[in-house]
């Protein structure tokens, strides 16, 4: 199962990025969410903190809402 992170810094939209520890666009900047089953439960937890999280269009993609 993978860990997930959170970013820190808000999207201009207003989004935290929910990203995979493998993920190219993981942010220096960010919360460890631990390890989670799905991107659904990581952007769950990540809420938790950010009520407005979103998973990243590149790896978290089933997560991510435009």
């Amino acid at each position: 199962m993978p860990r997930y992170y959170v970013n820190h810094e808000q999207q201009a939209n207003g989004d935290h990025e929910v990203h995979v520890e493998t993920c190219g666009f993981l942010p220096s900047n960010r919360l460890d969410l631990g390890i989670h089953y799905t991107c659904q439960d990581a952007v769950r937890e990540a809420k938790r903190y950010y009520s407005q999280s979103n998973g990243c269009y590149w790896c978290s993609r089933p997560c991510h809402t435009t």
